[in-house]
């Protein structure tokens, strides 16, 4: 079996960030404002989520002293671990991210392209300290690895991908379903499940949720470790007490 099954499941808002400010898309268009971050920080922590994801998705020539101040921002209001990714391209960036005071790092794009930097920062920083995020989209009977919020298609498989970036030192993979990303339908349980029999290390479940039920559904379906949203919580659709209080009822260990 995947990940750890033993260990109490973990709930945990994404936080698009962009300008510094939150945002959620549908299907990463259409961008609509969520707030100020560190204020959602602030609250989703004294909600009880377990951990915190920001994705910066700002590409402008500003953004690494940009983001760099909202980690030390962040870090003063909050103390529950946080992943910090986007743009990470090197180990200078993780660096100067982890020194500013996240947790973890998370990256994508630049480990497709560069699947050897998993090994440095790996190496550089710990295991656990790096995340692999990885967008798949179903593409004619398989799942195909996807860049740039899931528009541009690679050459990858992704459970082969996945199993690449976990021989090579990821800590924990975090795969987003384009597919269901944005629809809330509910996450995609049936390849969930696939991934995380496969690895060994922990599987963070990302795209379809809407409401609890669909919580529910990922740990009872696919035993994944973690389960991460953005729009339900920014938008107070789900409140993080209540789905807390339900998983429990269906047996489900949480903190």
């Amino acid at each position: 079996m995947g990940g750890s099954g033993g260990l109490a499941k973990r709930i945990i808002p994404c936080l698009d960030v962009k300008d510094g400010r939150t945002v959620k898309g549908v299907n990463f268009v259409d961008l609509r404002d969520a707030g100020d971050p560190v204020e959602l920080a602030w609250n989703y922590s004294q909600q009880g989520a377990d951990e915190l994801v920001f994705l910066d998705i700002t590409a402008t020539h500003e953004r690494r002293k940009t983001i760099v101040e909202l980690v030390k921002a962040v870090a003063r209001q909050i103390n529950i671990p946080f992943t910090i990714g986007g743009g990470i391209n090197e180990i200078a960036d993780a660096d100067a991210l982890l020194n500013a005071g996240a947790d973890k790092i998370s990256i994508n794009s630049a480990a497709v392209r560069n699947p050897a930097l998993i090994d440095e920062l790996a190496k550089a920083f710990g295991v656990q300290f790096v995340i692999v995020a990885v967008d798949t989209r179903h593409v004619a009977n398989t799942n195909i690895v996807h860049l740039n919020g899931g528009r541009i298609a690679t050459d990858k498989e992704t459970l082969g991908w996945i199993k690449e970036a976990e021989s090579r030192g990821a800590g924990e993979i975090l795969l987003t379903s384009m597919d269901h990303d944005g629809t809330k339908a509910g996450f995609d349980n049936t390849f969930l499940k696939v991934v995380n029999d496969a690895v060994r290390i922990p599987v963070i479940a990302s795209g379809g949720a809407g409401n609890v039920q669909h919580f529910v559904d990922v740990f009872e379906q696919t035993n994944v470790d973690a389960a991460l949203a953005a729009s339900v919580f920014h938008y107070g659709e789900i409140l993080i007490p209540d789905l807390k209080t339900l998983l429990r009822e269906h047996h489900i260990e949480v903190r």
